[in-house]
């Protein structure tokens, strides 16, 4: 089973730090720990990469809601608006047509609950 990029980076990080800090001056694998950090960088500067671009989506998703929250107010204004027209109002096509129930289509809402006969 393949290991998971997060493992990936700590296999990573602590080869890193066990030869820096223990044998900083010896070659394994036929690489100088120069070698190997040069080797394991693309790794690094694509995870800080990554994480650039997730700060990046959340930061347009702030701004994707702040921006809605701008338009559905004005979209409310233009269906406020279609209802007080003489012309269109509560039953008018151009309602239906933005997605709600014109007038004519609503039930009353007025319900009547069954009487059950031989129950107590």
């Amino acid at each position: 089973m393949p290991n998971s990029p997060k493992d990936n980076l700590l296999r990573i990080q602590r080869i890193l730090t066990g030869w820096q800090t223990l044998a900083s001056g010896k070659s394994f694998g036929g690489m100088t720990l120069a070698q190997f950090q040069a080797a394991v960088q693309p790794s690094l500067d694509t995870r800080q990469n990554l994480d650039t671009l997730e700060d990046q989506i959340k930061q347009q998703q702030a701004n994707r809601d702040s921006a809605d929250e701008v338009s559905l107010t004005k979209a409310q204004q233009v269906v406020n608006g279609v209802l007080a027209d003489p012309t269109e109002g509560p039953d008018s096509a151009l309602y239906e047509s933005f997605g709600y129930t014109p007038k004519r289509d609503r039930e009353s809402g007025l319900t009547r609950k069954s009487k059950k006969m031989g129950t107590k």
